[in-house]
């Protein structure tokens, strides 16, 4: 009898979607369960270089809260390519901006970097408000 270790492909991924409510919730212990659930660790099947994650919906990202004194002191940084184009922006500002990209550089950075990573965060979808786009799918509301 052979035994071996089963692989799992991306047809065995049932892909159900999730939605978190961010309300009060702290950034990072979210990033973290977010990120977490868009890899598929969650699933036995989990397969390192597979995708066999969810789809996330998080909401109310606008009421998310950071501790300490980070919303003064984190900082934000791009660059535009030219020389002195270093753009910063503190996360006080980019909450009052864009509070989606708060959350969508959280878990960016706890996912992998490379095309499985860039594939996984296509399937995070982040909304300032509670309303969203997706009933249509059915999601299921998971509790952090």
């Amino acid at each position: 009898m052979k035994k071996y270790t089963y692989s799992a492909k991306e047809s065995d991924n049932s892909g159900k979607w999730c939605i978190v409510n961010a309300e009060g919730a702290v950034l990072g212990r979210l990033a973290t369960s977010v990120a977490s659930r868009l890899r598929g660790k969650h699933n036995p099947l989990y397969t390192p270089h597979t995708d066999m994650g969810d789809w996330i919906i998080v909401i109310n990202a606008e009421k998310i809260a950071l501790t300490g004194r980070k919303l003064d002191q984190k900082m934000y940084y791009r660059h535009s390519g030219y020389i002195g184009g270093l753009k910063s922006i503190t996360a006080k500002d980019l909450l009052e901006k864009r509070p989606e990209d708060l959350i969508r550089f959280a878990v960016k950075g706890m996912l992998p970097k490379n095309r499985l990573g860039r594939k996984l965060l296509k399937k995070l979808k982040v909304y300032a408000g509670d309303k969203h786009p997706h009933e249509a799918q059915q999601p299921e509301l998971m509790q952090l």
